[in-house]
């Protein structure tokens, strides 16, 4: 399995306990971050979804990013 099949899984395993640093790992797998405004905001594709830099990252912005991902 690939770093980038690992990173996903593992997030995928427990959406309630994902670190800002494994968040915006995966963002950056697939997209990237634009800083600016209140909010950072990943694009990816498409889509663009604003989250709050916060320790652990909140489950609703976990779930958003992986339907984004699956959409792929």
């Amino acid at each position: 399995m690939t770093a980038k099949g690992k990173l996903l899984e593992k997030i995928r395993r427990n959406v309630r306990n994902v670190s800002l640093e494994d968040f915006e790992g995966l963002i950056n797998m697939f997209g990237y971050i634009e800083m600016g405004g209140k909010h950072p905001k990943a694009i990816i594709g498409n889509y663009t979804m604003p989250y709050k830099k916060e320790n652990p990252v909140k489950s609703c912005y976990v779930k958003e990013l992986l339907a984004i991902i699956d959409s792929l």
